[in-house]
């Protein structure tokens, strides 16, 4: 059994990263908090494969005191802790450390998603999950990381293809053609492509869009969300950009490298 199959479920394959992501982000460091060794080694194997150097911790008070001395670019953190919440890990980290938090757990519930999201976690993977999901989703996290210390509060446009999102002209194109977003369209983009590889509830989306904090979130979000597809997607039915995580909210996901 290779270390990455102790992610995968039992009989399924594990993805091994192609060289030309292993060195995606080779100065990122990332923080891995689990009580398991074995599931710490494992995830251990899939960072380095990407280039990251790997810090570890056991407990939850280990993780933030190596987060305060190391400043890691990432934290792959697990719920299950011996001495404390993983959500209370998070709401501390949240509070001082600008690093995405990628959260790890058994726990299936949509609320327990939407209350760790809400609590500042920017991404959620169920176990057991595959190598190559987690090493898609860390790229992700790695993205945003660099995007905001590169600072600019000016995004720069966003590319997917032949499609682009122009933050500063306020306006998606593909290939050079304007798309012609309604106001919320281009809001409910715009929130969802800077915040590009992270979860989003569909109250934070409702929060941004809509400027309140009243009315069925998800339902005027379902509306919207379809007549946006219809317009970005190659195929609509089965989008690729904007991604649904069922019950809780949705995720632009970045263009994989080639």
């Amino acid at each position: 059994m290779t270390d990455s199959s102790l992610l995968a479920p039992p009989g399924s394959a594990p993805a091994t990263p192609s060289p030309a992501h292993a060195a995606a982000h080779p100065a990122a460091t990332v923080l891995v908090v689990d009580d398991e060794p074995q599931i710490r080694h494992a995830v251990r194997h899939v960072l380095e494969e990407l280039g990251a150097t790997v810090y570890e911790a056991a407990t939850g008070r280990d993780a933030l005191d190596v987060a305060a001395a190391r400043g890691p670019d990432l934290v792959v953190l697990d719920l299950g802790l011996p001495d404390m919440d993983g959500a209370a890990v998070c709401r501390e980290l949240r509070a001082w450390s600008p690093a995405p938090v990628l959260v790890l757990s058994a726990r299936h519930s949509e609320q327990e998603k939407i209350r760790l999201l809400d609590v500042g976690a920017d991404d959620y993977l169920t176990k057991p999950f595959g190598s190559g999901e987690l090493a898609a989703r860390v790229r992700a996290q790695l993205r945003r990381a660099n995007m905001r210390a590169a600072g600019a509060s000016e995004l720069a446009p966003l590319r997917a293809g032949d499609l682009v999102v122009d933050f500063h002209r306020r306006v998606a194109t593909r290939a050079g053609r304007s798309l012609g977003l309604t106001p919320i369209e281009w809001g409910i983009l715009r929130t969802l492509a800077a915040e590009a590889g992270r979860t989003l509830t569909h109250k934070q989306i409702f929060d941004a869009v809509w400027a309140r904090q009243f009315g069925n979130a998800a339902q005027y979000l379902r509306v919207h969300v379809t007549n946006l597809r219809r317009k970005i997607e190659r195929v609509p039915s089965s989008p690729e950009l904007i991604v649904t995580e069922p019950g809780v909210g949705y995720r632009f996901e970045p263009p994989r490298a080639a």
